[in-house]
């Protein structure tokens, strides 16, 4: 074969290697493009769906923030309607004209302030008022005679108050029971109990 067969030969080869090699890397160039739209495709709907979480989670969130609210207005409107009810209540009794055999809240809550729980027996239950106001003597004079008194004074400005509520309630629960009331201990041997649990159960038996 003469040597320009040969050479035209080798060259046709050549551009025939050549439009292959092109034609592959159009086709790696193109599955290269469908694979990146793909992925542009995939990552813009998960970043749809991402939204659309934070929407729902963010919506949920605020209904639920919206419903704690709502129920802690509820809550604060009870409270706040329960203490217009008890305070209502407690104006109500220590404002009403006292009756015949009515002990006075004022005198009762004046005596306890001052004298301690010698003041509960103005209309404390006697097993109560009686001990306490013994113990209370006692108490008082032995601490006295070992501390100073201005060392006691800051229980004293804690203890007094405490026993001059303790006199006005005294006093309320004798008028709304019809005889002294306890504000401590167990029920009595006769299952009956007077205590301040039983202000709102009408004049009751006594406890003289």
């Amino acid at each position: 074969m003469p040597a320009a067969d040969d050479d035209e030969l080798q060259a046709r080869l050549e551009a025939l290697e050549a439009e292959v090699k092109a034609d592959s890397d159009a086709k790696r160039a193109v599955r290269a493009q469908a694979e990146a739209r793909v992925k542009a495709q995939r990552a813009r709907q998960q970043a749809e769906r991402d939204e659309l979480r934070d929407r729902q989670a963010a919506i949920v969130k605020a209904k639920s923030g919206n419903r704690g609210r709502e129920r802690d207005r509820a809550g604060d409107l009870e409270t706040a309607l329960d203490l217009a009810r008890k305070a209502s209540d407690a104006k109500h009794e220590l404002s009403k004209p006292r009756e015949a055999g009515e002990k006075s809240w004022l005198i009762s809550g004046a005596l306890s302030f001052f004298l301690g729980p010698l003041g509960w027996l103005y209309a404390g239950a006697w097993r109560e008022s009686i001990p306490a106001a013994i113990v209370y003597l006692l108490a008082l004079g032995l601490i006295t005679s070992i501390v100073p008194m201005f060392l006691l004074m800051p229980v004293m400005m804690v203890a007094l108050p405490l026993s001059g509520v303790a006199g006005v309630v005294y006093a309320i629960g004798h008028n709304r029971n019809g005889s002294r009331i306890r504000l401590f201990g167990d029920e009595d041997d006769k299952g009956e109990d007077p205590r301040i649990g039983k202000l709102g159960a009408g004049r009751g038996g006594d406890d003289e």
